[in-house]
């Protein structure tokens, strides 16, 4: 038995005026997906359980069968150990964001423009860390630089009590000032911000991307605070092998802590120019090599969820589809072997909000073996009506893996 897990990355949606009235999955031209929910189980799934933060580290380690409410340690730490940092029991690691600062006066006065800096490549990016950490940099402080906007920050010895580090994302277009943490341990940390805006304001980058209308680099922002993780072999708690595919430091470093594989695909990037061929490419190749689930991770509909593009968001759904599930379908049906296919969101991003929700998501699981009365097009209203509600999260990984 093979299993294929096709996540697609803040998919959900509510009815939009954009897309006169309904949601991306509603709008997009999905034959694949929808010719499988036709025989598939479809349900609801609560991936982020109630008092729990909708982010896509909850999320994701629910679909993946571990409950966030006993193994989170916080968001840093798994990206940290997709870019090869080791942390002691003492460190703490926070997501690095480099982003787009308006340029008021006070720092508290400028409002956040692009928690991306316009999606800016890794190269220029690694060039703007270099410089941070050779500025900021210390015994206590030292950054790494990860994939586009997404690098770390460790702290030796430090504290995870930082009052409020918003993420960047759900700020967007607001005056940062009430977002600043208040609390007395974070205040160093709100200083390295500031400095960074002073160093990085005329930086090459910079002025190179000001030159051609783009969005700057011009300030770091630290959340997403937490301590080295601990979760469970996911072989040893699953009787399966694993294999992440994703384009993302989040992902591949939750692989990367469960003991699964997280192979490295040629022009990932996250957003909608990512190479979707290429990622489907390498699910099956980690099939073909004997791995058991295959857990194929796309961010683009939750990038385009959060930057507020409708249209994107529904070309990434279709994108997914045919260039992705396509023929990952096409290689299973010709495989030979039995196979199950969970397709899912890992939480909502509406586009009228342009941030996470911790609404329950729509999911459909398929067996090549049994066919089911299923729903006439996976969408969030069908998946509903069908229903079935898996109210605790990581039971949904034990669905698609039950005999």
């Amino acid at each position: 038995m093979k299993y294929l897990v096709l996540l697609c990355d803040g998919m959900a949606d509510t009815p939009n005026a954009a897309l006169s009235g309904k949601t991306p999955m509603e709008c997009a031209d999905k034959p694949f997906m929808d010719k499988l929910a036709a025989v598939s189980e479809a349900g609801m799934c609560r991936t982020v359980a109630k008092g729990l933060k909708p982010g896509s580290d909850v999320a994701n380690l629910s679909v993946m069968g571990y409950d966030p409410a006993v193994c989170y340690t916080g968001r840093s730490p798994l990206e940290a150990a997709s870019i090869g940092v080791d942390l002691k029991p003492t460190d703490v690691a926070l997501r690095c964001n480099i982003v787009t600062l308006s340029d008021s006066e006070p720092y508290e006065s400028k409002t956040m423009v692009d928690y991306c800096s316009g999606d800016i490549s890794t190269e220029e990016a690694r060039l703007i860390i270099e410089t941070v950490e050779k500025e900021l940099g210390s015994d206590i402080y030292k950054f790494y630089s990860g994939v586009s906007y997404r690098h770390c920050l460790v702290v030796k010895n430090g504290t995870t009590d930082l009052g409020n580090m918003t993420p960047p994302h759900d700020i967007s277009g607001k005056v940062i000032g009430k977002y600043l943490s208040r609390s007395e341990n974070a205040a160093e940390l709100i200083g390295l911000m500031k400095k960074s805006y002073e160093i990085l304001k005329d930086h090459p980058v910079n002025i190179a991307r000001r030159e051609k209308g783009l969005h700057e680099a011009n300030s770091i922002w630290l959340w997403g605070e937490g301590r080295k993780p601990a979760l469970e072999n996911f072989k040893e708690k699953n009787g399966v092998s694993g294999c992440v595919v994703s384009a993302v430091d989040l992902l591949k470093g939750i692989g990367i802590c469960a003991g699964m594989d997280t192979p490295e695909v040629e022009g990932a990037t996250g957003y909608l120019d990512t190479n979707f061929e290429g990622k489907a490419q390498a699910g099956i190749d980690a099939f073909k090599n004997g791995t058991d689930l295959v857990y194929l991770h796309f961010e683009a509909p939750d990038e385009c969820g959060h930057r507020g593009e409708p249209e994107n968001k529904v070309r990434a759904v279709e994108y997914i589809d045919r260039r992705a599930l396509k023929p990952m379908l096409e290689y299973l049906e010709g495989s030979g072997d039995d196979f199950r296919i969970l397709i899912m969101p890992d939480h909502p991003t509406p586009l009228d909000t342009m941030t996470h929700s911790a609404e329950p998501v729509p999911y459909i699981i398929y067996d090549s073996r049994v066919k089911k009365s299923g729903i006439s097009s996976f969408t969030e209203k069908n998946a509903a009506a069908a229903g079935i509600f898996v109210e605790h999260g990581p039971d949904i990984m034990k669905k698609l893996l039950e005999k």
